[in-house]
């Protein structure tokens, strides 16, 4: 198995799962087209995860994430798309688009905050309502 490590905004730390795993594999952060445009992501937040990934060895591409990974994962010659677990419904999308051409490895990463049932997702604040009790309890490890 010859892997890539498919970096996204869920698991932006050197202690990636899926980049210590694969600590010699090439990897992949794409700032997607779909999120940018229409600015669906704030200016604040584009800089603290450019700021992210500059502390982590990855390459940085922007477009549509399946496409850009397929293409980075053929150039090195890869079989198989290495990433982090992510509860994101736009990750799913991508997951599905690409495991059509390559196999996935879905690491775990450590919970951030136990949650039951469904998580609104679209916006911090209200996904933060829901999670800060448990957010901080004490765990046993993280990245």
């Amino acid at each position: 198995m010859k892997p890539i490590v498919w970096i996204h905004g869920d698991a932006l730390s050197p202690q990636n799962p899926a980049l210590l795993r694969h600590p010699k594999a090439p990897a992949l952060w794409v700032w997607d087209d779909s999120l940018l445009k229409d600015w669906q992501i704030s200016l604040k937040r584009v800089v603290f995860i450019y700021e992210c990934l500059l502390e982590l060895p990855v390459t940085i591409r922007r477009g549509d994430p399946a496409t850009e990974l397929r293409r980075f994962a053929q150039a090195h010659g890869a079989d198989c798309i290495a990433t982090t677990d992510s509860p994101s419904p736009r990750f799913n999308q991508i997951a599905d688009a690409i495991e059509a051409d390559f196999n996935l490895e879905i690491c775990d990463g450590p919970e951030f905050a136990a949650i039951e049932g469904y998580v609104d997702l679209k916006r911090f604040s209200r996904y933060w309502k829901t999670a800060q009790q448990s957010a901080f309890e004490p765990t046993t490890g993280g990245y």
